[in-house]
């Protein structure tokens, strides 16, 4: 078992793209969060999404 926290499912469903206010998909394998309209993967530390375009990965 991982000591890393997993995030809550419901809070994950919940949340959008904070740029475009497009639903986003959880990627468990990398901890991230895809939003595929703005090209980018928002990260989740320590169970904590991180939603700043600042700290998001571009996607290809």
């Amino acid at each position: 078992m991982s000591d890393t926290p997993s995030p809550d499912r419901r809070m994950l469903e919940a949340l959008v793209c904070p740029l475009t206010h497009a639903p986003l998909t959880y990627d468990a394998d990398k901890q991230e969060l895809i939003s595929r309209a703005a090209h980018l993967a928002y990260p989740i530390r320590g169970g904590i999404p991180i939603m700043l375009e600042d700290e998001a990965r571009k996607l290809d």
